[in-house]
């Protein structure tokens, strides 16, 4: 069977492609001419291609590779770029570095499947198809979450991780740093979140069964990065245009904080474990003001190694019940004018946001109904589509990600040979792209709020790299398709396009869930999975 024609299974779609005759060759003698400003492209295509090709790509005053960056083509935006391949030169240029980042990853998919791979490939004709391509992405936000709290991945696999998103031109890692099970990002105030929080005894065999007769491996779990692994990958992620934003949880998803300080509790003489089990853990933190001096350092050592304008506090499937039965919670409510002990939950969220935004960033927040965080946090939807039009409304900026749409931890298909996944129905591919973050019939002001949208890994039942890559993808293409395109619906051509798109999935040996699962029954919105 022929290789597919790489120009006609680009992925995600360019807003524009216009085909021209000829091909363009790259041998040992083509070089780039990197205009000023553009190094870091040019050095991005000579790391990407070289493995593959052998080829240096030097830099010559005559190059026929041209990377140029010009502000006057203002109609590309931040993100966007034009591409023209002709037979003799190709040039590349945008009004930002970060769109000539983009066009190198459309350079990669224009060669044949085999540039993308990591070992030499002698004798691979390297021609590209002489195109013209102008090319932006429908919305700034689109990203991929990685639990790495759950089940730790070391910063080797995080470098490939960002690899792949910048394939497809995906530009956000939410990374999830801190929960119930594990903490991974070092705090040098706190030395015990990553020596105790960062190590669990064991780990659930599969989702807590209501009649108590959970199993567990036995096996201990741990893991943590140092604050240079994370400086690293932060630059290595912007040399591919992708921003990485931290996820630090409060005020729920803290046991592992607490197994390490106790005194951030509501009941400091209690000794806790780094939790083993999945699902919401009722332990929270406190509300006395050495807690928020703890939230406070933690996230000042956290904007020290993330530069991202946002910052992710989690915020989400908090219980309240250890305040309601505080008596120095219920103190503080009513020191602070609160109705009850339950209202805690969103003044300490407040709290937390002002001081991030007084230090410059933007607090974002899992938002359960859409209308529970101050108007000057970011929210992310998840529960129900209604509740991303309802923050929508109320002026928050916006990352819709309906978990019947973007959960990546559901099940592929149903097909009985799946690995284990989250319990509940499955999201097939077809789910995925059919997501919409800013639906048709939302009006105009509500859909300007909407800054993109993203998918979820949670790693609860996730233990290998393998199956990290297997559950995302091919839906992750799906979602990085949709986000950058925009367009009307066109299933049948996205599918043809993946289908050649694969080829270069294997060049990368990312294996991958099925491309055509069966028909599934629609889930109802009330089969929320805990968080």
């Amino acid at each position: 069977m022929p290789a597919p024609r790489p120009e006609l299974s680009l992925l995600p779609r360019p807003r524009k492609v216009s085909p021209r005759p000829g091909r363009f060759t790259l041998d040992g003698d083509t070089s780039i001419r990197a205009m000023p400003g553009t190094q870091p492209a040019a050095d991005l295509l000579r790391t990407l291609l070289g493995p593959a090709t052998g080829l240096p790509l030097a830099p010559s005053a005559d190059g026929r590779i041209v990377l140029t960056l010009d502000p006057q083509l203002g109609g590309l935006g931040e993100e966007g770029y034009g591409l023209t391949i002709g037979p003799q030169a190709l040039l590349l240029r945008a009004a930002r570095l970060t769109g000539l980042l983009h066009g190198v990853q459309t350079l990669r998919q224009l060669l044949p499947a085999e540039a993308l791979s990591d070992t030499p490939r002698p004798g691979t004709p390297w021609e590209l198809p002489c195109i013209e391509i102008s090319d932006v992405p429908r919305y700034p936000w689109r990203g991929a979450m990685l639990d790495v709290a759950r089940h730790f991945q070391p910063i080797s696999y995080l470098r490939r991780y960002v690899d792949l998103m910048a394939l497809h031109k995906l530009n956000t890692l939410h990374l999830h740093l801190t929960d119930d099970q594990g903490w991974r990002m070092p705090v040098d105030a706190y030395p015990r979140l990553t020596e105790t929080g960062g190590r669990r005894a064991e780990s659930m065999n599969g989702p807590p069964t209501p009649g108590g007769t959970d199993s567990f491996d036995g096996v201990p779990h741990s893991g943590a990065y140092t604050r240079q692994e994370l400086r690293e990958l932060v630059d290595y992620a912007a040399a591919r245009g992708v921003m990485i934003v931290p996820e630090i949880e409060m005020p729920g998803h803290v046991r592992a904080a607490l197994a390490a300080y106790p005194e951030l509790g509501n009941d400091p003489s209690r000794a806790l474990d780094v939790w083993t089990r999945w699902g919401v853990c009722d332990t929270v933190l406190g509300v006395h003001e050495q807690v928020f001096d703890f939230c406070r350092t933690v996230l000042t050592e956290v904007m020290d190694v993330f530069p991202s304008r946002y910052i992710h506090i989690g915020g989400e499937e908090c219980p309240t019940t250890e305040w309601e039965n505080s008596p120095a919670a219920r103190a503080r409510a009513a020191a602070e004018g609160l109705p009850d002990a339950r209202a805690l939950h969103g003044w300490f969220l407040g709290r937390i946001g002002a001081f991030l935004v007084e230090h410059g960033r933007i607090p974002i927040g899992w938002a359960e109904t859409g209308a529970e965080l101050t108007l000057d946090f970011a929210v992310m939807t998840w529960r129900d589509p209604a509740h991303a039009l309802a923050a929508a409304r109320r002026g928050h900026q916006v990352v819709p990600a309906h978990h019947r749409s973007t959960y990546l931890d559901y099940a592929q298909s149903d097909d009985p040979g799946e690995p284990p996944a989250q319990p509940g129905p499955p999201v097939d591919l077809r789910a995925v792209y059919d997501h919409i973050p800013a639906p048709p019939g939302w009006e105009e002001s509500a859909a300007r709020q909407v800054l993109g949208t993203q998918a979820q890994l949670w790693t609860e039942y996730v233990t290998s790299t393998e199956r990290i890559e297997y559950l995302t993808y091919p839906r992750l293409c799906a979602l990085a398709d949709r986000a950058w395109s925009g367009r009307r619906s066109d299933w049948a051509g996205f599918t043809e396009r993946l289908r050649g798109h694969t080829a270069r999935l294997d060049a990368l040996r990312v294996p991958y869930g099925p491309l055509n699962p069966p028909s599934l029954p629609t889930a109802s919105a009330g089969t929320a999975r805990t968080r």
